[in-house]
């Protein structure tokens, strides 16, 4: 079967900086206030959903399975299968990918996908000294031998390993995130002020999509246990400038880089969901579809250049499908680094990339910067890993709706040499 699969509704909660302190939401605490958010609101109840499908990159030790746990808090009911997929930055839309493929192949008819992350909760590991030196210890049988064991402690064995920092470095290349960004840079010459320029449009233009209500429709608050209420994401700078952006040493190549805190995405917690129907379920429960989801593409490349993937997957739905660059509407490339994003965009009109990644004897063309990125990026509003894939893809699909604009990309370049890329038509004008 091959069934048209549409993106019905969906919704996100603010997505918050990480601060000295966690944050007061785990993971899945996060994901149950965006599913609630959404499946309150629906026509049909909660135990009708197929299947639960979460991104996330690193629940706690008490979150195995996450989409299970969301997809039984949620109030979906014990019958109701939940599972986790983990494709690093792009998990969220491996979670929409693999919804949109069972509901075409006919296994269900509705089907929450999405992503989470609790980023400020990353855990403290212990070092593999530590890990050994007890491992001996437990090991010893008598008294003797555990005050010998116990005296070749080293209090440097409890210096902790911070997860996250560990999680951000390439295992195959052993270089960061940000070192792989720094060398997308050089290789298509994008200066410092270049970087800074883009991240302050990205504030910008969250703060003016904010304005324009352009995140009415995806937003809901969000309650900590004191009764505080988030409604916004908090780590939009609306007194941004080049100058301030200027002034930030390089976080990742000291001291020459070009890469910043200011021109790199915000380390950020928070949740975002969909829900999928095919359209017998659209007849049934009478939904208004926002967007059909016609295609979803993958890629790999050298980890080293990992931010150039999301160039790799929009080149291959441009292939695929049949289609130039000017008759997609609107483009999201999520903004893991300002240098990535324009790399992404420079590659796609370079006449030697195109003939080596595409087999093709022109480029395929040049980005238009209004359509790009429209209501600002990762920059200014946090990339919470495991929910940006199905932030992008939502806030795509209300992009067109708003502006009656037929097709539009969502992509995000992936750790460990990835790139995915959604295509989506704009329905929500159909009867």
């Amino acid at each position: 079967m091959n069934r048209d699969v549409f993106i019905v509704d969906g919704c996100r909660t603010p997505f918050l900086k990480a601060g000295a302190k966690p944050n007061p939401w785990s993971a899945s605490d996060l994901a149950v206030a965006a599913c609630q958010g959404l499946l309150q609101r629906q026509p049909f109840a909660a135990s009708e959903i197929g299947e639960v499908v979460f991104g996330c990159v690193g629940p706690s030790a008490s979150e195995v399975n996450i989409g299970r746990i969301i997809a039984l808090r949620a109030g979906c009911g014990d019958k109701v299968p939940g599972w986790t997929v983990q494709r690093n930055c792009a998990s969220g839309l491996q979670a929409v990918d693999n919804v949109y493929q069972d509901i075409a192949n006919g296994r269900y008819e509705l089907g929450l996908a999405g992503g989470t992350e609790a980023m400020s909760r990353a855990a403290f590991l212990f070092s593999d000294e530590f890990v050994n030196w007890f491992a001996n210890l437990n090991a010893a049988k008598t008294l003797h031998e555990k005050l010998l064991a116990a005296l070749k402690f080293r209090p440097k064995y409890l210096m902790p390993v911070f997860s996250l920092l560990r999680a951000l470095n390439d295992p195959v290349v052993n270089l960061s995130m940000g070192q792989t960004a720094e060398k997308v840079a050089y290789m298509f010459g994008i200066s410092r002020r270049e970087m800074d320029e883009f991240s302050v449009r990205s504030h910008q233009r969250v703060v003016a999509g904010m304005a324009a209500g352009n995140f009415a429709n995806e937003l809901i608050p969000l309650f900590d246990w004191q009764g505080k209420c988030y409604e916004a994401d908090n780590g939009v700078r609306a007194d941004s400038n080049v100058e301030k952006l200027a002034t930030l040493k390089p976080s990742f190549d000291k001291p020459f880089g070009m890469v910043t805190a200011g021109n790199s995405s915000q380390i950020s917690d928070g949740a975002a969901v969909l829900l999928l129907a095919s359209q017998a379920a659209v007849d049934k429960y009478k939904l208004r579809p926002i967007a059909r989801v016609v295609d979803v593409a993958w890629q790999a490349l050298d980890p080293s250049v990992m931010g150039l993937g999301p160039a790799l997957a929009i080149g291959q739905l441009l292939i695929r499908n049949k289609l130039t660059l000017d008759q997609i509407s609107y483009i999201e490339i999520n903004e893991a680094f300002a240098c990535q994003v324009l790399g992404c965009v420079r590659a796609l009109a370079d006449l030697e990339y195109c003939k080596q990644n595409f087999g093709i004897d022109k480029p395929l063309g040049t980005i238009n910067q209004e359509i790009l990125n429209v209501d600002g990026g990762a920059i200014a509003i946090g990339h919470p890993v495991g929910a940006s894939g199905a932030r992008l893809t939502y806030h795509m699909a209300q992009t067109l709706k708003k502006n009656n604009t037929k097709l539009g990309i969502a992509s995000l370049c992936i750790g460990g040499g990835q790139g995915g890329a959604i295509l989506l038509e704009n329905v929500s004008g159909d009867k």
